[in-house]
Formats: structure tokens, sequence, C-alpha cells
């Protein structure tokens, strides 16, 4: 059985000799000379460690911000700290109790005291955590045989309502979704995890009131009349009214939760809703997203009366307003959503109960556990970490760590020596020697940055000036967000390098750029589109892409009418809408004339004709007298392959489909239109010389 884990932080080597000769044999004894050094040990070893000894006093970093350091951190849960010092004040005792110590011990040290105080707090922990985990099955056991009454009732009520059985899991699902967005974009609704289970689980019951309304309105295949339709409006406040009779309403937060939902889904931000017009925020924030919820999956669903809306219609016809008024912020969160909405919402619905119960299990067990590694993880690491001091050496590249809470700067050895600093800077932005090197108000500066980039476009660089042995060196900074494994992910911090010679990186970037673009648009020209196409093909093979093929109808009216130089600035306005109607992610090219390609990333939409619709419709349209209309030819991976050179041939076979319709027009591949155009191209009679 392996032994348990004792780290002593003490900066006196003697202290650390006498406490490792009173514990050793039964221990395995972990040392560090200062502060700092015991947050790097356990920042890597947290899991494993048993027990923490602290001194109080120490250079660089003192016990008590130690403590301050592991709250913030939550190892304090799970390492037992026991200070050691031979400063004995009431005041000192209360603060370090107040930052989580379990005991103390002075110097000079008594032998059986040190072992029984450490051998008690171990022994205490070791309880501590089994009656945890005891409370933890038993609230988990509790909590699974609420949700299943909970999704026995709302079964029902879909039993009588003729729906698939899917539409409560399709709300939960997607009342967390929203719920996470909306917590990203502001912290006015108090959004924990907690209240977000609470809101989710008592999504299901939104229309237990149906249970109340007759069965020929409620499954009336056609339109209600006025008078159903009243009826059918009573459910709300008839649901509201069986949960408000529920004996322990007021001891329950989730009956309370599901009272607001129940009654208040259908109102709407404009106070055109029912069955009290409340508007705005006067509407529980809990009723606005389960209302969200719950007419999106309405839209994309079959119902008695209608059949389903796509994924994308669905989402226009609430963004346009079709559907009611909705929180502004909550419709942000639907935009954002768009691309990735669907394809969660199927992997939830596609996954098997037992395989949802175990994400649930999985996501509690990672929350309560520090998680950790094994030694021979640490050791792989160690070695992983020696090469890679070998080769920033070589590469003379400065690498470094920061990371947020607490504000932590680490510098790799090389880049330390380099720069001369220590390895480990706690507050950079208060360092006097980081201060010096970046210059006035840079590191701000840097730190806004980091802060703008998300888990999908975590990297950032940037040239700024490093102030070295007295001058100015210009460095290209880059580095990469790294983000928390929460459902919302949290900034933690970013790993990054600073390049030296920037100058000649810099014109090397200059050159490659000029060679890939188009001088007249400042698009890419047919060499750099066709490169990082073909990379982006590659990366991404799983992706829906689409390349779009188009030129301008009528371009030599243009320059036979107004001139050449109208002409180019014809091409220079349609490049302008091209950048304008597509996301960052999306390519935009000139390949020669009046010729263009646009590269479209659209992930996991199914139905790509609104995108390519909307597009066309963006680049379309008076420009000083001169209307411009294009025809567009569209290829889909999924139908070619993913291959440039095909993809590029068959969305020309469409362009030439638009251009025999009657140009203005766009006309997305299919596979039987290569045996059409080829019929058409046969029977062409050649002109008589």
């Amino acid at each position: 059985m392996p032994k348990e884990k004792i780290l002593i932080t003490d900066d006196s080597e003697m202290n650390r000799a006498i406490l490792a000769d009173i514990l050793e044999g039964k221990y395995e004894i972990l040392e560090a000379e200062d502060g700092i050094q015991a947050v790097s040990i356990l920042q890597k070893q947290a899991s494993t460690i048993s027990l923490m000894l602290l001194d109080i006093v120490m250079p660089r970093m003192n016990g008590f911000e130690v403590l301050d350091v592991m709250n913030k951190n939550g190892w304090i849960e799970v390492v037992p700290v026991i200070m050691v010092s031979a400063e004995t004040g009431s005041d000192q005792v209360q603060s370090a109790y107040s930052l989580g110590v379990t005991d103390f011990i002075s110097r000079p040290f008594d032998v059986n005291i040190v072992r029984r105080r450490v051998n008690n707090t171990l022994l205490l922990y070791a309880k501590q955590k089994r009656l945890t985990a005891m409370v933890e099955q038993q609230i988990y056991e509790k909590e699974q045989r609420s949700s299943l009454m909970i999704d026995i009732l709302s079964h029902i009520v879909e039993f009588r309502n003729g729906e698939s059985g899917l539409h409560i899991v399709h709300v939960r699902k997607l009342t967390e979704i929203f719920c996470r967005k909306i917590r990203q974009l502001t912290d006015k609704y108090d959004l924990t995890d907690e209240k977000i289970e609470l809101i989710a689980t008592a999504s299901a019951l939104h229309d237990i009131g149906k249970i109340a309304i007759d069965d020929k309105i409620l499954n009336k295949p056609g339109r209600l009349t006025d008078e159903e339709f009243r009826i059918m409006k009573t459910h709300s406040e008839k649901g509201a009214q069986m949960l408000s009779q529920i004996p322990v309403r007021d001891e329950s937060h989730l009956v309370d939760t599901a009272y607001e939902i129940t009654r208040w889904h259908h109102e709407r931000w404009d106070g055109r809703g029912y069955p009290d017009g409340k508007k705005g925020d006067d509407i529980p924030i809990s009723a606005q997203i389960v209302a969200l919820a719950d007419v999106y999956d309405a839209l994309t669903s079959v119902r008695v009366y209608k059949g389903p809306y796509t994924h994308d219609e669905a989402v226009d016809m609430i963004l346009d307003g079709q559907c009611g008024a909705f929180n502004p912020l909550l419709l942000q969160c639907l935009r954002e959503s768009r691309s990735t909405l669907r394809a969660e919402l199927d992997s939830e619905v596609n996954a098997q109960p037992e395989q949802r119960e175990m994400r649930n299990y999985e996501a509690a067990v990672k929350k309560a556990s520090a998680g950790g590694m094994s030694e021979r993880t640490l050791r792989l690491l160690d070695y992983e970490r020696m090469k890679y001091n070998f080769y920033e050496a070589m590469s003379e590249e400065v690498h470094f760590e920061y990371k947020c809470s607490p504000s932590m700067l680490t510098i790799s050895l090389y880049g330390a020596k380099k720069l001369g600093l220590d390895e480990i800077i706690m507050n950079p932005e208060k360092n006097p020697s980081i201060q010096a090197l970046l210059g006035e108000n840079t590191w701000e500066t840097l730190r806004e940055h980091l802060k703008q980039t998300t888990p999908e476009q975590p990297e950032y660089s940037g040239e700024y000036p490093l102030y070295l042995s007295g001058g100015m060196r210009q460095h290209k900074l880059i580095f990469r967000a790294v983000w928390s494994d929460d459902l919302v992910p949290k900034l933690e911090g970013c790993l990054g390098k600073a390049v030296d010679d920037h100058a000649a990186w810099e014109e090397r970037e200059e050159l490659t750029q000029k060679a890939h673009q188009d001088p007249l648009t400042g698009l890419l020209n047919r060499a750099g589109a066709q490169e990082k196409i073909e990379q982006r093909l590659q990366d991404n093979p799983e992706h829906h892409l689409a390349l779009a093929y188009f030129d301008l109808d009528f371009f030599k009216d243009a320059n036979n009418t107004y001139g050449h130089l109208f002409g180019d600035k014809v091409l220079q306005e349609l490049a302008h809408r091209m950048e304008h109607s597509i996301r960052g992610s999306d390519i935009a090219a000139r390949i020669g004339g009046d010729e263009f390609i646009l590269f479209l990333d659209c992930m996991n939409v199914v139905n790509i004709r609104p995108i390519v619709e909307r597009i066309h419709r963006s680049l379309c349209g008076e420009y000083e007298g001169f209307n411009i209309t294009v025809s567009m030819g569209v290829a889909e991976s999924k139908v070619v392959g993913t291959d440039y050179e095909t993809l590029l041939d068959a969305a020309d076979q469409a362009l030439y489909a638009s251009k025999q319709a009657g140009k203005a027009t766009f006309t997305i591949y299919d596979p039987e239109m290569k045996n059409v155009l080829q019929g058409v191209h046969n029977a062409i009679t050649p002109l008589e010389s």
C-alpha cells in the first residue's frame, strides 16, 4: 500500500530536516523551501498530497499567501494544512483558521505532539471523505428518484397530447444550453450551476396543465376555433394551480421554479403573451428560457396540426419575431448557438438513458474530485519537460505560462535566464521587473487581448517591444488561451512564446501574403485560395463544406459604358460585399477577371440553401447607377467529396446551369446535373464558317 504524502513547506532547511526525521518511515515526504515552490508542487500533485505542514513567515510568498492561493484553487478542500510557526499570536491563529487551517504546531518541536497532530488530522480527513462520499451518494439517489417521478408525470402529459415523447427531452436540453449561453453573456440573472440544473429539471413540467384540457381540443388536427384556443390557453394557469396546491411547495425550490415556468412560459417580452400579460424581466428568467426552448422544439417537431420546419427555418422565424417577442439576450444566445444547437440536441436524444446517467455521474465525480496523476505519468511529464527545455534553448524562443487566478507567470528555464527574471513570478502586473521589460501599459494590453479570445478562437499573436540589456528589440508574441472543461468554459490563462528577430519573420510573411493576394481587391488570388481551401478540407473533412463559384452578369456593359476604371470599382465593391457577407472562418478570393469563389464552412448545418440565398442576395444590388448581379454555382463536400479540383469543377457546372436559367440566380450542384449538361453540350450545333 503506498505511503501517504506530506508536503513540508518551510524556508529553514533545518526545520524541514527535523520534521522529516520525525515523520520519516511512515510517510512519504516532499519539501518546499518557500511558498512559490509549494504552489508549484500543489499544481501538479494536489490530489495525491494527504497533508501540508506550512510555515507562516517565508520570503517571496508567506504562509497566508499560500493559503489564499489554495482557497482560490479549491486545494484547501482536499489538502488539510497544519500551520508551523513560533508565532502564536491570537490574530495570526484566527487569520489562519479563517483561511482553512486545521491545526497548529509551534516551535520548538515536540516529537509526540507533531506525530499525534499529524495522525489525528489524517484520520479526521479520511473520515470526512468517507462521510462526504456517503452523503453524495444519498443526494444522487434522491435526485434520481425525483427526476424519475418528474419524467413519468411529464410523459403522461405527452402521451395525452399525442406527441413523440421527445419533447420533454428536447426542452430540457435546450433549456440547459440557453441557460449556460446567457450566463456567458451577462451575470444579471445569477445562473449558478445549481440554478441551471433546477430550471432544466423543472422545465419538464411546463405543460402539466394540459392534463386538464379536453382530448378533442388537445389533439384536434386542424385550426382551433377562438373558443377552443381560449380553453387551450388556460393550461398554463391550471398547471400553476396544481403546483401551488402541493403541500411541500414552501420548502421546495424545485416546485417554486416549476410554478414560474408553468404559469409564465407563454408570456412574451413585449407583454403580448398570456395569461398575465407580463413583459420584460417581470417574466422570471426561468420561464423566458423555457419559452424559447418550447417554441424552437414545437417548430422543428411534428404536431397533429402541422409538419416540422427545418432548424434554419425555425431559427429564422424566431429571430424575425414570427413567434412573438423574446428577450434580446436570449435571441443573441440563439444566434451564437445556431451552428451547434442541432448537433448538441441530437447528441442528447441519440444517447441511451444509461449513457446520459453516466455523463451526469462523471460530471459529479469530476466536480467533487481534484483529479490526479500516477507517479509514472509524472515521470514521463518530467522527461518531456527536459526535452522541451532543450529544444526551446536551441530555438532561442522564450516560452511562458500565465495563470489568471492566482495571477502567476511561469517562465521557462531558458527564457528566465535570457530575460534575467525568476522562473515563477506572482502578481506579474505589479512586478517592477516585468514593467521594465514590457514598458508602460503593455501588460494590460496583453491581458485585454487574452480576454478577447474564445474557446473556438483561442490563439492570438502580435508584435511588441521587449527592453533587454538597455535596448529595445521587437518580438512576436504568440499565445494560446487555456479554458476550463466546464460546461460554461472559464478563461484560466495561456501558454505562449516570444520569437526574437521579428523583422525577418515579418518580411517573409509580407512576401508570402503579397504572392497570394489579388492587388486590386485585396482578396486572395487563385493560388492563395487553393492553398488555404485544400488545408481547410484536410483539417475539417467531417464538416459541411461548400464552394461557391460565381461571376458578374453583364460586366462588359460596365466597362463599355462607364470605362475600365469604373469596372475596377465594381470589382472592389463586390469584394467588399463578399467580405461583409461571410464569417471569419470562410474564405473569399478573386481567381481572375470577374470570377470569384467563396469557401464556406457550415459545420453541422444540414440545409445550406438559406445560407447561400442570403449571401447571393447580399452580393446583388445597385452601385453608382450600375445594377450588380451575379450568377453562382455551389458544390457541397458531402455530395462531391473533399478534393479541391472536384469541388471547383462541380461548382463550375452548377454555375453554367445558373446562366442557362437566365443569370442573376444560384444553383446548388446535383449529381444528375452532369448528365443534363452533357446532353446540352451534345445538342449544340457548331456555327458554319
